[in-house]
């Protein structure tokens, strides 16, 4: 056995590891080095071997005090048909392998009761509202198909006056367990029972008017109370609306997505508002008041004269409240943007040029020079 390494060294844990450090090293490694992860790999094949053999020795207490005693000569009479000579024959693999692989085996290896109480699933549906309504919050009432416990046969599924048999193929356990042969020897695999699909009962007799299912299904008007701040893609959970619960469990939950629909003027980003405001080119230049929209209304604007277009200013709390805490707001950015006159009368036009002709030093009053001695008997060709 002097080829063989340390279990311990394989797990990558210390002599004194605890059961729960134990399992978490061999997920790890199992995970890394599964045959289904590694289709083909013999090197990661026989690293999940080894890894195996050494959590099922470390994982038993018995087998552990053997080991950490005479080390691997406590197993050289094994022959079964685990790796490295260890017999896994005799371990129910089945129970290691549900309690840490349930991700990777899914739900047909686990050891939990498959008919014991089990919550409803939750169910999902979408609202839409206004920019406005996820500013400051909105309730709406939504109409939804959902499930109630059938009325006739209070949920049992049978008709009136009888009873559902346990069923004889799981016992009424609702699982079954198979054993099979696998790289490790004889495995247990439990699984949901086919016939009663996890239930523990067959239903001879089915009720008429839930035909068995134990629920059913009508229209029911939900109120949904949206809060202030929430964003488009959020979900507002409402407890216990969802789907029944199974043998005696509680109801899912009802997730509700809010979409939120643009705005024509407004922009969103996180609790900042945004948006753009024209001014006009008198203002820009002399300064003055103007109006600016906001999700709270119009709000007065001072304008610092020789304002320039794309100048961007700050309206502190006019944006959205926080989810958290609706006291507190983020801010409103707005771009203040010149508007350039396009069409204009002929007086607009002549003001507009002698408001040039003074800016850049022209002036059509402005004497002409006197004509200069060299100037003398040319002809002229302004006035």
């Amino acid at each position: 056995m002097a080829d063989k390494r340390d279990y311990y060294e394989i797990l990558g844990v210390g002599r004194t590891a605890t059961d729960d450090e134990l399992k978490k090293a061999y997920r790890q490694l199992a995970k890394k080095y599964h045959p289904d992860t590694n289709p083909g790999d013999a090197s990661a094949e026989a690293k999940f071997k080894e890894a195996s053999e050494a959590y099922a020795v470390l994982s038993d207490a018995d087998k552990r005090r053997q080991y950490d005693q005479f080390g691997h000569a406590a197993f050289e009479g094994g022959a079964g048909g685990g790796a490295g000579g260890f017999d896994f024959s005799g371990m129910d693999m089945g129970d290691i392998f549900g309690d840490i692989f349930g991700d990777l085996f899914g739900g047909g290896r686990t050891r939990r009761s498959s008919n014991g109480p089990m919550q409803g699933a939750n169910l999902r549906t979408a609202v839409r509202i206004t920019f406005e309504e996820a500013v400051f919050g909105t309730e709406k009432e939504l109409e939804l198909n959902l499930k109630d416990e059938c009325g006739t046969c209070h949920g049992t599924g049978a008709k009136t006056g009888t009873t559902a048999d346990t069923c004889s193929k799981c016992g009424g356990k609702g699982q079954v367990v198979y054993t099979q042969q696998s790289l490790f020897g004889m495995v247990r695999n439990v699984q949901t029972c086919p016939d009663c699909k996890g239930t523990g009962k067959i239903i001879k007799d089915k009720c008429s008017d839930c035909y068995g299912s134990g629920f059913i299904t009508s229209k029911k008007k939900i109120k949904v109370s949206i809060p202030a701040g929430i964003d488009g893609g959020q979900s507002v959970r409402i407890r216990s609306k969802g789907e029944p619960g199974s043998n005696g469990g509680p109801r899912g939950d009802l997730l509700v997505e809010v979409e939120v629909s643009r705005h024509p003027i407004f922009q969103r980003q996180d609790y900042d508002i945004f948006s753009t405001a024209p001014i006009s080119y008198a203002t820009a230049t002399l300064g003055g008041d103007v109006k600016i929209s906001t999700v709270d209304g119009d709000v007065i604007y001072n304008v610092k004269a020789g304002t320039q277009t794309d100048t961007k200013v700050r309206l502190r709390e006019k944006g959205v409240p926080s989810l958290r805490n609706k006291a507190v707001r983020g801010d409103h950015y707005v771009t203040l943007v010149v508007q350039v006159p396009t069409s204009l009368n002929a007086e607009q036009k002549e003001l507009l040029k002698k408001f040039d002709d003074a800016m850049t030093g022209k002036n059509d009053n402005t004497p002409d020079a006197p004509d200069t001695d060299k100037d003398k008997g040319k002809k002229k060709f302004w006035k």
